[in-house]
Protein backbone atom coordinates (compact mmCIF):
# COMPACT_ATOMS: atom_id res chain seq x y z
CA UNK A 1 0.00 0.00 0.00
CA UNK A 2 1.39 3.41 -0.93
CA UNK A 3 1.75 6.15 1.67
CA UNK A 4 -0.96 8.50 0.31
CA UNK A 5 -3.87 5.98 0.35
CA UNK A 6 -2.72 4.85 3.81
CA UNK A 7 -2.86 8.42 5.15
CA UNK A 8 -6.32 8.81 3.65
CA UNK A 9 -7.41 5.59 5.33
CA UNK A 10 -6.07 6.75 8.69
CA UNK A 11 -7.84 10.10 8.46
CA UNK A 12 -11.05 8.25 7.56
CA UNK A 13 -10.65 6.15 10.71
CA UNK A 14 -10.51 9.34 12.72
CA UNK A 15 -13.61 10.83 11.07
CA UNK A 16 -15.74 7.75 11.72
CA UNK A 17 -14.59 7.82 15.31
CA UNK A 18 -16.86 10.78 16.05
CA UNK A 19 -19.63 8.34 16.92
CA UNK A 20 -17.58 6.35 19.38
CA UNK A 21 -17.51 6.69 23.16
CA UNK A 22 -14.17 5.18 24.02
CA UNK A 23 -13.55 6.88 27.37
CA UNK A 24 -16.44 7.98 29.47
CA UNK A 25 -16.99 11.62 30.35
CA UNK A 26 -16.42 10.74 34.01
CA UNK A 27 -14.14 13.73 33.69
CA UNK A 28 -11.22 14.62 35.86
CA UNK A 29 -12.37 13.12 39.14
CA UNK A 30 -9.95 10.69 40.71
CA UNK A 31 -11.29 7.18 41.16
CA UNK A 32 -10.11 5.40 44.30
CA UNK A 33 -8.69 2.08 43.10
CA UNK A 34 -9.82 -1.26 44.44
CA UNK A 35 -7.20 -3.44 46.05
CA UNK A 36 -4.84 -3.51 49.02
CA UNK A 37 -4.88 -0.52 51.40
CA UNK A 38 -1.33 -0.02 52.64
CA UNK A 39 -2.29 2.18 55.58
CA UNK A 40 -0.25 4.99 54.01
CA UNK A 41 -1.63 8.33 52.92
CA UNK A 42 0.10 10.20 50.11
CA UNK A 43 -0.56 13.44 48.25
CA UNK A 44 -1.94 12.57 44.84
CA UNK A 45 -1.61 15.20 42.12
CA UNK A 46 -4.67 13.73 40.43
CA UNK A 47 -6.98 14.58 43.33
CA UNK A 48 -4.86 17.45 44.71
CA UNK A 49 -5.08 16.08 48.24
CA UNK A 50 -3.84 13.24 50.43
CA UNK A 51 -5.37 9.89 49.58
CA UNK A 52 -5.06 6.35 50.98
CA UNK A 53 -2.41 4.47 49.00
CA UNK A 54 -4.27 1.47 47.59
CA UNK A 55 -2.32 -1.00 45.44
CA UNK A 56 -3.71 -3.39 42.87
CA UNK A 57 -1.84 -6.32 44.45
CA UNK A 58 -1.04 -6.78 48.11
CA UNK A 59 2.60 -6.10 48.88
CA UNK A 60 3.48 -5.05 45.31
CA UNK A 61 3.68 -1.56 43.78
CA UNK A 62 4.26 -0.81 40.10
CA UNK A 63 6.22 2.42 39.70
CA UNK A 64 7.40 4.28 36.62
CA UNK A 65 9.87 7.15 36.36
CA UNK A 66 11.31 8.80 33.28
CA UNK A 67 14.79 10.06 32.50
CA UNK A 68 15.57 12.27 29.53
CA UNK A 69 19.27 12.11 28.73
CA UNK A 70 20.38 15.74 29.28
CA UNK A 71 22.86 17.37 26.94
CA UNK A 72 24.92 17.96 30.07
CA UNK A 73 24.80 16.07 33.34
CA UNK A 74 24.05 18.65 36.00
CA UNK A 75 23.28 18.86 39.67
CA UNK A 76 21.38 19.18 41.89
CA UNK A 77 18.12 20.05 40.08
CA UNK A 78 17.75 16.67 38.37
CA UNK A 79 19.42 14.62 41.08
CA UNK A 80 17.41 15.99 44.00
CA UNK A 81 14.22 14.54 42.49
CA UNK A 82 15.78 11.09 42.08
CA UNK A 83 17.21 11.12 45.62
CA UNK A 84 13.85 12.15 47.09
CA UNK A 85 11.93 9.41 45.28
CA UNK A 86 14.64 6.91 46.16
CA UNK A 87 13.90 7.77 49.80
CA UNK A 88 10.17 7.14 49.24
CA UNK A 89 10.82 3.79 47.59
CA UNK A 90 13.12 2.70 50.40
CA UNK A 91 10.43 3.62 52.94
CA UNK A 92 7.76 1.63 51.10
CA UNK A 93 10.03 -1.38 50.76
CA UNK A 94 11.72 -1.58 54.15
CA UNK A 95 9.26 0.11 56.51
CA UNK A 96 5.97 -1.11 55.02
CA UNK A 97 7.11 -4.30 53.30
CA UNK A 98 6.01 -3.36 49.77
CA UNK A 99 7.96 -4.83 46.89
CA UNK A 100 8.40 -2.18 44.20
CA UNK A 101 8.63 -3.00 40.51
CA UNK A 102 10.45 0.10 39.32
CA UNK A 103 10.97 0.78 35.61
CA UNK A 104 12.93 3.75 34.31
CA UNK A 105 12.39 4.94 30.75
CA UNK A 106 15.50 6.40 29.11
CA UNK A 107 14.60 9.02 26.50
CA UNK A 108 17.69 8.70 24.36
CA UNK A 109 16.45 10.60 21.32
CA UNK A 110 14.92 14.07 21.30
CA UNK A 111 15.41 17.53 19.77
CA UNK A 112 18.15 18.62 22.20
CA UNK A 113 20.20 15.45 21.80
CA UNK A 114 19.96 15.69 18.03
CA UNK A 115 21.02 19.34 18.06
CA UNK A 116 24.01 18.69 20.32
CA UNK A 117 25.04 15.74 18.18
CA UNK A 118 25.06 17.95 15.09
CA UNK A 119 27.06 20.63 16.92
CA UNK A 120 29.69 18.14 18.09
CA UNK A 121 29.64 16.04 14.91
CA UNK A 122 28.79 12.88 16.84
CA UNK A 123 25.95 10.42 16.51
CA UNK A 124 23.03 11.48 18.75
CA UNK A 125 22.64 7.85 19.84
CA UNK A 126 26.29 7.63 20.88
CA UNK A 127 25.97 10.97 22.69
CA UNK A 128 22.88 9.72 24.54
CA UNK A 129 24.73 6.58 25.67
CA UNK A 130 27.54 8.71 27.05
CA UNK A 131 25.17 10.83 29.13
CA UNK A 132 23.19 7.79 30.19
CA UNK A 133 26.32 6.22 31.65
CA UNK A 134 27.24 9.47 33.41
CA UNK A 135 23.76 9.58 34.89
CA UNK A 136 24.05 6.02 36.20
CA UNK A 137 27.44 6.80 37.77
CA UNK A 138 26.03 9.93 39.41
CA UNK A 139 23.09 7.99 40.81
CA UNK A 140 25.46 5.39 42.22
CA UNK A 141 27.59 8.13 43.81
CA UNK A 142 24.45 9.53 45.45
CA UNK A 143 23.42 6.04 46.65
CA UNK A 144 20.23 5.96 44.57
CA UNK A 145 19.07 2.38 44.07
CA UNK A 146 18.80 1.34 40.41
CA UNK A 147 15.42 0.37 38.92
CA UNK A 148 14.49 -3.20 38.12
CA UNK A 149 15.19 -2.38 34.48
CA UNK A 150 16.19 0.52 32.24
CA UNK A 151 14.15 0.78 29.01
CA UNK A 152 15.55 2.88 26.15
CA UNK A 153 13.22 4.56 23.68
CA UNK A 154 15.32 3.63 20.66
CA UNK A 155 15.06 -0.06 21.56
CA UNK A 156 11.25 0.07 21.60
CA UNK A 157 10.41 1.76 18.30
CA UNK A 158 8.22 -1.08 16.89
CA UNK A 159 6.17 -1.08 20.09
CA UNK A 160 5.79 2.70 19.91
CA UNK A 161 4.59 2.55 16.30
CA UNK A 162 2.03 -0.11 17.24
CA UNK A 163 0.90 2.00 20.21
CA UNK A 164 0.32 5.02 17.99
CA UNK A 165 -1.59 2.88 15.48
CA UNK A 166 -3.94 1.70 18.24
CA UNK A 167 -4.62 5.25 19.41
CA UNK A 168 -5.45 6.22 15.83
CA UNK A 169 -7.76 3.23 15.39
CA UNK A 170 -9.50 4.14 18.66
CA UNK A 171 -10.26 7.54 17.18
CA UNK A 172 -7.96 9.68 19.31
CA UNK A 173 -5.17 10.69 16.90
CA UNK A 174 -4.70 11.78 13.31
CA UNK A 175 -1.89 11.82 10.76
CA UNK A 176 -0.96 14.80 8.58
CA UNK A 177 0.17 14.99 4.98
CA UNK A 178 3.67 15.81 6.26
CA UNK A 179 3.94 12.48 8.08
CA UNK A 180 3.36 13.76 11.61
CA UNK A 181 0.84 12.17 13.97
CA UNK A 182 -0.94 14.25 16.62
CA UNK A 183 -3.10 13.31 19.56
CA UNK A 184 -6.62 14.70 19.20
CA UNK A 185 -7.29 16.40 22.54
CA UNK A 186 -10.84 17.33 21.52
CA UNK A 187 -11.66 13.62 21.26
CA UNK A 188 -11.46 13.18 25.03
CA UNK A 189 -13.27 16.38 25.93
CA UNK A 190 -12.88 17.62 29.49
CA UNK A 191 -10.78 14.60 30.41
CA UNK A 192 -7.73 16.43 29.06
CA UNK A 193 -6.38 18.41 31.99
CA UNK A 194 -6.47 15.91 34.85
CA UNK A 195 -3.26 17.16 36.42
CA UNK A 196 -3.08 20.82 35.48
CA UNK A 197 -5.80 23.35 34.80
CA UNK A 198 -4.05 25.01 31.89
CA UNK A 199 -7.04 26.39 29.98
CA UNK A 200 -6.28 26.57 26.28
CA UNK A 201 -2.49 26.60 26.61
CA UNK A 202 -0.83 25.30 23.50
CA UNK A 203 2.13 22.96 23.43
CA UNK A 204 3.48 24.27 20.13
CA UNK A 205 1.53 27.25 18.76
CA UNK A 206 1.83 28.01 15.08
CA UNK A 207 1.67 24.44 13.74
CA UNK A 208 -0.89 24.67 10.95
CA UNK A 209 -1.67 20.97 10.72
CA UNK A 210 -2.99 20.79 14.27
CA UNK A 211 -6.74 20.63 14.74
CA UNK A 212 -6.40 22.14 18.22
CA UNK A 213 -3.45 24.12 19.58
CA UNK A 214 -3.31 21.69 22.56
CA UNK A 215 -2.78 18.67 20.30
CA UNK A 216 0.68 17.13 20.75
CA UNK A 217 2.94 14.99 18.61
CA UNK A 218 2.91 11.22 18.86
CA UNK A 219 5.18 10.78 15.84
CA UNK A 220 7.42 13.38 14.18
CA UNK A 221 8.35 13.27 10.51
CA UNK A 222 12.10 13.16 10.02
CA UNK A 223 14.11 16.20 9.02
CA UNK A 224 17.44 16.27 7.15
CA UNK A 225 20.38 14.91 9.18
CA UNK A 226 18.10 13.49 11.88
CA UNK A 227 17.91 9.82 12.92
CA UNK A 228 14.75 8.14 11.72
CA UNK A 229 12.81 4.91 11.75
CA UNK A 230 10.32 3.55 9.24
CA UNK A 231 6.61 3.79 10.08
CA UNK A 232 3.21 3.66 8.33
CA UNK A 233 3.39 7.47 8.17
CA UNK A 234 6.86 7.61 6.67
CA UNK A 235 10.29 8.04 8.17
CA UNK A 236 10.33 9.72 11.55
CA UNK A 237 10.83 9.33 15.28
CA UNK A 238 8.62 9.25 18.40
CA UNK A 239 7.24 12.34 20.06
CA UNK A 240 8.43 13.12 23.56
CA UNK A 241 5.52 11.69 25.57
CA UNK A 242 4.58 8.55 23.67
CA UNK A 243 7.63 6.50 24.65
CA UNK A 244 6.80 6.49 28.37
CA UNK A 245 3.21 5.47 27.74
CA UNK A 246 4.26 2.68 25.40
CA UNK A 247 6.95 1.22 27.62
CA UNK A 248 4.89 1.47 30.80
CA UNK A 249 2.01 -0.31 29.07
CA UNK A 250 4.30 -3.00 27.69
CA UNK A 251 5.58 -3.76 31.19
CA UNK A 252 2.61 -3.05 33.48
CA UNK A 253 -0.39 -3.35 31.17
CA UNK A 254 -3.46 -1.15 31.51
CA UNK A 255 -2.91 -0.07 35.12
CA UNK A 256 -0.05 1.64 36.91
CA UNK A 257 0.09 2.20 40.67
CA UNK A 258 2.55 5.10 40.90
CA UNK A 259 4.11 7.55 38.46
CA UNK A 260 6.62 10.10 39.75
CA UNK A 261 8.75 13.02 38.63
CA UNK A 262 9.56 16.65 39.26
CA UNK A 263 6.64 19.07 39.35
CA UNK A 264 7.86 20.52 36.04
CA UNK A 265 6.87 17.22 34.37
CA UNK A 266 3.22 17.43 35.44
CA UNK A 267 2.47 19.39 32.28
CA UNK A 268 2.83 18.65 29.50
CA UNK A 269 4.62 15.32 29.96
CA UNK A 270 2.52 13.49 32.54
CA UNK A 271 -0.71 15.09 31.36
CA UNK A 272 -0.09 13.80 27.86
CA UNK A 273 0.94 10.37 29.10
CA UNK A 274 -2.40 10.06 30.86
CA UNK A 275 -4.31 11.07 27.72
CA UNK A 276 -2.40 8.61 25.53
CA UNK A 277 -2.70 5.63 27.86
CA UNK A 278 -6.38 6.09 28.61
CA UNK A 279 -7.08 6.47 24.89
CA UNK A 280 -5.05 3.33 24.12
CA UNK A 281 -6.48 1.15 26.89
CA UNK A 282 -10.01 2.58 26.66
CA UNK A 283 -10.04 3.16 30.40
CA UNK A 284 -11.09 5.94 32.76
CA UNK A 285 -7.96 5.89 34.93
CA UNK A 286 -4.56 4.55 33.89
CA UNK A 287 -2.22 5.81 36.61
CA UNK A 288 -3.69 5.75 40.11
CA UNK A 289 -1.17 8.01 41.87
CA UNK A 290 1.03 10.79 40.51
CA UNK A 291 3.71 11.97 42.94
CA UNK A 292 5.60 15.16 42.14
CA UNK A 293 8.66 16.54 43.89
CA UNK A 294 9.17 20.27 44.41
CA UNK A 295 11.77 22.36 42.62
CA UNK A 296 15.20 22.93 44.05
CA UNK A 297 15.99 26.65 44.21
CA UNK A 298 19.05 28.67 44.95
CA UNK A 299 18.28 30.28 48.30
CA UNK A 300 17.02 33.82 47.81
CA UNK A 301 15.96 33.10 44.24
CA UNK A 302 12.58 31.99 42.94
CA UNK A 303 14.25 30.30 39.96
CA UNK A 304 14.73 26.56 39.91
CA UNK A 305 18.22 25.19 39.39
CA UNK A 306 18.66 24.08 35.79
CA UNK A 307 21.11 24.07 32.92
CA UNK A 308 19.08 26.56 30.90
CA UNK A 309 19.37 29.14 33.69
CA UNK A 310 23.09 28.42 34.11
CA UNK A 311 22.81 28.26 37.90
CA UNK A 312 23.85 24.67 38.44
CA UNK A 313 26.90 22.69 39.53
CA UNK A 314 27.92 19.20 38.48
CA UNK A 315 27.90 16.10 40.65
CA UNK A 316 31.69 15.98 40.50
CA UNK A 317 31.98 19.57 41.73
CA UNK A 318 29.39 19.05 44.43
CA UNK A 319 31.04 15.96 45.87
CA UNK A 320 34.26 17.90 46.31
CA UNK A 321 32.52 19.92 49.02
CA UNK A 322 29.83 17.65 50.45
CA UNK A 323 29.16 13.94 50.80
CA UNK A 324 26.31 11.85 49.44
CA UNK A 325 25.14 11.28 53.03
CA UNK A 326 25.02 15.03 53.65
CA UNK A 327 23.00 15.69 50.50
CA UNK A 328 20.55 12.96 51.43
CA UNK A 329 20.15 14.50 54.91
CA UNK A 330 19.56 17.81 53.15
CA UNK A 331 16.70 16.18 51.19
CA UNK A 332 15.31 14.44 54.28
CA UNK A 333 14.95 17.74 56.14
CA UNK A 334 12.18 18.92 53.76
CA UNK A 335 8.97 17.30 52.49
CA UNK A 336 9.54 15.64 49.13
CA UNK A 337 6.82 17.66 47.40
CA UNK A 338 7.94 21.01 48.81
CA UNK A 339 10.34 23.40 47.16
CA UNK A 340 13.79 23.16 48.61
CA UNK A 341 16.33 25.99 49.07
CA UNK A 342 19.90 25.07 48.24
CA UNK A 343 22.69 27.04 49.90
CA UNK A 344 25.90 26.46 51.83
CA UNK A 345 23.98 27.24 55.03
CA UNK A 346 21.33 24.59 54.33
CA UNK A 347 23.99 22.04 53.42
CA UNK A 348 25.91 22.86 56.60
CA UNK A 349 22.74 22.28 58.59
CA UNK A 350 22.53 18.81 57.07
CA UNK A 351 26.22 18.24 57.84
CA UNK A 352 25.70 19.33 61.45
CA UNK A 353 22.72 16.98 61.84
CA UNK A 354 24.72 14.07 60.47
CA UNK A 355 27.61 14.93 62.80
CA UNK A 356 25.28 14.97 65.83
CA UNK A 357 23.99 11.51 64.93
CA UNK A 358 27.49 10.09 64.39
CA UNK A 359 28.82 11.62 67.62
CA UNK A 360 25.97 10.15 69.66
CA UNK A 361 26.58 6.68 68.22
CA UNK A 362 30.29 7.00 68.94
CA UNK A 363 29.71 8.10 72.54
CA UNK A 364 27.09 5.41 73.11
CA UNK A 365 29.55 2.79 71.92
CA UNK A 366 32.24 4.23 74.18
CA UNK A 367 29.85 3.91 77.13
CA UNK A 368 29.01 0.32 76.19
CA UNK A 369 32.73 -0.52 75.96
CA UNK A 370 33.40 1.00 79.36
CA UNK A 371 35.52 3.83 77.97
CA UNK A 372 32.98 6.45 79.05
CA UNK A 373 31.97 6.63 82.71
CA UNK A 374 28.59 8.15 83.57
CA UNK A 375 26.29 8.42 86.56
CA UNK A 376 23.53 5.83 86.98
CA UNK A 377 21.16 6.09 84.01
CA UNK A 378 17.39 6.46 84.00
CA UNK A 379 17.18 3.27 81.95
CA UNK A 380 13.38 2.91 81.98
CA UNK A 381 13.02 6.41 80.58
CA UNK A 382 15.34 5.61 77.66
CA UNK A 383 13.52 2.36 76.84
CA UNK A 384 10.23 4.26 76.83
CA UNK A 385 11.70 6.99 74.60
CA UNK A 386 12.99 4.41 72.15
CA UNK A 387 9.60 2.70 71.90
CA UNK A 388 7.81 6.02 71.37
CA UNK A 389 10.36 7.03 68.73
CA UNK A 390 9.87 3.83 66.74
CA UNK A 391 6.09 4.28 66.70
CA UNK A 392 6.25 8.02 65.94
CA UNK A 393 8.68 7.58 63.04
CA UNK A 394 6.46 4.96 61.44
CA UNK A 395 3.41 7.21 61.87
CA UNK A 396 5.25 10.16 60.30
CA UNK A 397 6.39 8.11 57.31
CA UNK A 398 2.84 6.79 56.78
CA UNK A 399 1.65 10.40 56.55
CA UNK A 400 2.80 11.30 53.03
CA UNK A 401 6.37 10.24 53.83
CA UNK A 402 6.95 13.04 56.34
CA UNK A 403 10.73 12.69 56.63
CA UNK A 404 11.33 16.05 58.41
CA UNK A 405 9.08 14.93 61.26
CA UNK A 406 10.73 11.51 61.33
CA UNK A 407 14.20 13.06 61.54
CA UNK A 408 13.06 15.45 64.28
CA UNK A 409 11.78 12.47 66.26
CA UNK A 410 15.10 10.65 65.88
CA UNK A 411 17.02 13.76 66.94
CA UNK A 412 14.81 14.03 70.03
CA UNK A 413 15.76 10.47 70.97
CA UNK A 414 19.43 11.37 70.54
CA UNK A 415 18.96 14.47 72.71
CA UNK A 416 17.54 12.40 75.57
CA UNK A 417 20.34 9.88 75.15
CA UNK A 418 22.98 12.62 75.28
CA UNK A 419 21.41 14.03 78.46
CA UNK A 420 22.33 10.78 80.20
CA UNK A 421 25.72 10.33 78.57
CA UNK A 422 27.34 13.01 80.72
CA UNK A 423 30.89 11.87 81.57
CA UNK A 424 32.15 11.81 85.16
CA UNK A 425 35.71 11.41 86.41
CA UNK A 426 34.86 8.53 88.73
CA UNK A 427 31.76 6.37 88.74
CA UNK A 428 32.39 4.21 91.79
CA UNK A 429 29.30 2.32 92.90
CA UNK A 430 27.14 3.33 89.92
CA UNK A 431 25.32 0.66 87.95
CA UNK A 432 25.71 0.52 84.19
CA UNK A 433 22.99 0.06 81.54
CA UNK A 434 24.71 -0.63 78.22
CA UNK A 435 21.86 -2.66 76.68
CA UNK A 436 19.51 0.28 76.19
CA UNK A 437 22.20 2.24 74.33
CA UNK A 438 22.89 -0.81 72.19
CA UNK A 439 19.21 -0.89 71.23
CA UNK A 440 19.19 2.85 70.49
CA UNK A 441 22.30 2.63 68.30
CA UNK A 442 20.89 -0.35 66.38
CA UNK A 443 17.58 1.40 65.73
CA UNK A 444 19.17 4.70 64.63
CA UNK A 445 21.54 2.89 62.30
CA UNK A 446 18.73 0.79 60.84
CA UNK A 447 16.29 3.64 60.23
CA UNK A 448 18.99 5.85 58.71
CA UNK A 449 20.09 2.96 56.49
CA UNK A 450 16.47 2.54 55.39
CA UNK A 451 16.48 6.21 54.38
CA UNK A 452 19.74 5.70 52.48
CA UNK A 453 22.18 7.28 54.97
CA UNK A 454 25.06 4.87 55.53
CA UNK A 455 26.31 5.54 59.07
CA UNK A 456 28.48 2.43 58.93
CA UNK A 457 30.36 3.82 55.93
CA UNK A 458 30.59 0.35 54.39
CA UNK A 459 32.43 1.69 51.35
CA UNK A 460 35.39 2.76 53.45
CA UNK A 461 35.48 -0.44 55.45
CA UNK A 462 35.43 -2.45 52.23
CA UNK A 463 38.53 -0.57 51.12
CA UNK A 464 41.62 -2.43 52.36
CA UNK A 465 43.62 0.80 52.66
CA UNK A 466 40.93 2.24 54.95
CA UNK A 467 41.17 -0.84 57.13
CA UNK A 468 44.93 -0.39 57.42
CA UNK A 469 44.46 3.29 58.30
CA UNK A 470 41.98 2.37 61.02
CA UNK A 471 44.40 -0.12 62.60
CA UNK A 472 47.35 2.27 62.43
CA UNK A 473 45.36 5.06 64.10
CA UNK A 474 44.14 2.67 66.78
CA UNK A 475 47.71 1.68 67.67
CA UNK A 476 48.76 5.34 67.70
CA UNK A 477 46.01 6.50 70.07
CA UNK A 478 46.58 3.55 72.42
CA UNK A 479 50.28 4.38 72.60
CA UNK A 480 49.40 8.02 73.28
CA UNK A 481 47.04 6.91 76.05
CA UNK A 482 49.75 4.90 77.78
CA UNK A 483 52.15 7.84 77.61
CA UNK A 484 49.48 10.23 78.91
CA UNK A 485 48.48 8.00 81.81
CA UNK A 486 52.14 7.59 82.76
CA UNK A 487 52.56 11.38 82.67
CA UNK A 488 49.44 11.86 84.81
CA UNK A 489 50.65 9.54 87.55
CA UNK A 490 51.47 11.38 90.81
CA UNK A 491 53.74 10.87 93.79
CA UNK A 492 52.28 8.49 96.34
CA UNK A 493 53.84 10.25 99.34
CA UNK A 494 52.45 13.51 100.67
CA UNK A 495 54.76 15.91 102.59
CA UNK A 496 54.38 15.65 106.42
CA UNK A 497 53.65 19.35 106.89
CA UNK A 498 50.76 19.14 104.44
CA UNK A 499 49.07 16.17 106.12
CA UNK A 500 47.78 18.41 108.92
CA UNK A 501 46.77 21.23 106.61
CA UNK A 502 43.09 22.17 106.40
CA UNK A 503 43.27 22.49 102.62
CA UNK A 504 43.37 19.12 100.82
CA UNK A 505 46.50 18.48 98.86
CA UNK A 506 46.02 18.84 95.09
CA UNK A 507 47.95 16.07 93.42
CA UNK A 508 50.13 17.09 90.52
CA UNK A 509 52.06 15.03 88.00
CA UNK A 510 55.82 14.89 88.25
CA UNK A 511 57.36 18.07 86.88
CA UNK A 512 59.59 16.16 84.50
CA UNK A 513 56.50 14.52 82.92
CA UNK A 514 54.71 17.76 82.03
CA UNK A 515 56.38 17.90 78.58
CA UNK A 516 54.90 14.46 77.88
CA UNK A 517 51.41 15.78 78.66
CA UNK A 518 51.96 18.77 76.39
CA UNK A 519 53.15 16.48 73.60
CA UNK A 520 50.04 14.30 74.00
CA UNK A 521 47.79 17.37 73.82
CA UNK A 522 49.65 18.64 70.76
CA UNK A 523 49.25 15.28 69.00
CA UNK A 524 45.52 15.25 69.76
CA UNK A 525 45.07 18.78 68.40
CA UNK A 526 47.20 18.15 65.31
CA UNK A 527 45.21 15.04 64.36
CA UNK A 528 41.88 16.92 64.28
CA UNK A 529 42.39 18.62 60.88
CA UNK A 530 43.61 15.27 59.54
CA UNK A 531 40.26 13.70 60.41
CA UNK A 532 41.15 11.90 63.66
CA UNK A 533 39.30 13.04 66.78
CA UNK A 534 40.48 11.96 70.23
CA UNK A 535 38.49 12.77 73.35
CA UNK A 536 40.23 12.35 76.71
CA UNK A 537 37.93 11.27 79.52
CA UNK A 538 40.05 11.14 82.67
CA UNK A 539 42.40 8.20 82.22
CA UNK A 540 40.14 6.81 79.50
CA UNK A 541 39.61 8.04 75.94
CA UNK A 542 37.52 7.65 72.81
CA UNK A 543 38.52 8.26 69.22
CA UNK A 544 37.06 8.25 65.70
CA UNK A 545 37.98 8.91 62.10
CA UNK A 546 35.51 11.57 60.99
CA UNK A 547 33.21 10.91 58.01
CA UNK A 548 34.35 14.04 56.17
CA UNK A 549 37.99 12.97 56.22
CA UNK A 550 37.19 9.50 54.92
CA UNK A 551 35.15 10.92 52.05
CA UNK A 552 37.97 13.34 51.21
CA UNK A 553 40.47 10.51 51.18
CA UNK A 554 38.26 8.51 48.83
CA UNK A 555 38.04 11.45 46.40
CA UNK A 556 41.80 12.01 46.32
CA UNK A 557 42.48 8.35 45.69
Amino acid sequence: MTMRPLLTLLRTAVSVGSSRAVCSEAGNKWIKPAGYDTGIKTYNSLSRQKEPLVLAKEGVATWQVSFSCPISVFFPFVCSSYVRFDILQRILTRVFGINITHVMVITDIDDKIIQRGLEENISPLVLARMYEEEFKKDMMALKVLPPAVYMRVTENIPQIVAFVERIISNGHAYATDQGDVYFDTQSIGSRYGKLVNFGNAAEAPGVKDKRDPRDFALWKASKPQEPYWESPWGRGRPGWHIECSTIASSVFGSQLDIHSGGIDLAFPHHENEIAQCEAYHKCDQWGNYFLHSGHLHLKGSSEKMSKSLKNYITIKDFLQSYTANEFRLFCLLTRYRSGIDYSNASMNEARSTLSTISTFIHNAQAYMQGHLQCQTLQEDLLWERLSLTQASVRTALADDFDTPKAVDTIMSLIYHGNCQLQPVTTADGTSRSPAVFGAMVSYIRDIMDILGVDLLDRKSYADSSSGVLHNVVEQLVHFRSEVRNFALSVEDKVPQDLQSSVQPHRKKPHADRVPLLKACDALRNNLVPLGVQIKDRGTNFTWEITQQQKETKDKKS
